[in-house]
């Protein structure tokens, strides 16, 4: 099947997604900072470059994008019809990232939480984030 796009706007489309600042990062963040939790952003030392640090804590945040990471069983993650393969690679890739930096952070003593943009939701965004506040709590 071919891309329904030309090669100009396809590139262009992949131009605009974000890797930083992302809507669910900002609905964390705002609900955090709301709640007196300071924090700092993709910290560079930490293995994964967490989302969101609190030293405080000693816990790291992730907010995974649902394609991107290849949430599984999830309605958002839903792998192309062209260039099936390639994208499967490049999604086990970053999954292997992804399980290699909780694993350091863990052995380091970081506590990793990691939220799904799908768990972002508005039906689940109350859920989502108040048990973000209790784990931080305990």
């Amino acid at each position: 099947m071919a891309d329904v796009h030309e090669p100009k706007i396809r590139s262009y489309n992949m131009s605009q997604i974000k890797a930083k600042n992302t809507k669910p990062e900002l609905v964390v963040r705002k609900f955090l900072f709301a709640n007196g939790f300071r924090y700092r952003l993709n910290q560079k030392d930490l293995p994964g470059k967490p989302d969101i640090v609190l030293k405080k804590y000693k816990t790291a945040i992730f907010v995974n994008g649902c394609f991107w990471h290849g949430h599984k069983g999830c309605k958002y993650f839903i792998l192309p019809k062209t260039r099936t393969e390639w994208w499967l690679q490049k999604i086990k890739g970053t999954q292997k990232r992804d399980r290699k930096a909780e694993i350091d952070l863990n052995t380091q003593g970081w506590r990793v939480i990691i939220i799904w943009e799908c768990e972002l939701k508005t039906k689940k965004r109350e859920q989502t984030l108040n048990e973000l506040c209790v784990n931080l709590a305990n």
